[in-house]
């Protein structure tokens, strides 16, 4: 079997590589914008919230090593599924999360997660990330890639000062 590509959009792409770069499987966590009709847009221009584009990460993995559904759980534990205005500091359309499906299986595996994690009752609101055909993905500018690398006092900084990271650790104790 080959690699495929799993996209997620789950608020600010900075805080989206790390939790999925270094499993076995994953060949590549790249930045990036999708979801719009603006072809090659810039990071200026997806921060007006006016392109329909969101900061998405996607991911090259190889399914008979890290399979699909392991990747839409790790996803989940990374946003808050029940906020339909952004995520955590970073509010607009461009920070709203989404798993956007490469394949009727990929739709049939994130719809069946978003079923079970409404029905665990861990969220007492509804889950409003919606599962979307994938668009064009266009990887985000130089600088954003590997930030947690790159930069990481500033990402650790920017993961416990927008809230992500006491979220994740009162939702899933991590």
């Amino acid at each position: 079997m080959g690699l495929e590509k799993a996209t997620f959009a789950g608020g600010c792409f900075w805080c989206m590589v790390k939790p999925f770069d270094s499993y076995d499987g994953i060949h590549a966590v790249v930045s990036g914008y999708t979801g719009g009709d603006l072809e090659n847009p810039s990071y200026e221009q997806v921060c007006t919230n006016a392109t329909g584009h969101k900061e998405a990460v996607q991911i090259t993995f190889d399914p008979s090593v890290f399979p699909y559904e392991r990747l839409v759980e790790l996803f989940w534990m990374q946003i808050d599924p029940t906020d339909p205005g952004g995520q955590f500091y970073d509010r607009g359309s461009s920070y709203e999360s989404a798993i956007f499906y490469h394949s009727d299986t990929q739709k049939e595996i994130a719809e069946a997660s978003k079923m079970a994690l409404h029905s665990s009752g861990k969220f007492s609101k509804p889950i409003v990330t919606p599962i979307l055909e994938a668009k064009p993905f266009y990887p985000a500018e130089q600088y954003h890639q590997d930030y947690y690398k790159k930069n990481p006092t500033h990402y650790n900084r920017y993961q416990v000062g927008s809230g992500r990271a006491g979220f994740k650790q009162k939702m899933w104790g991590e």
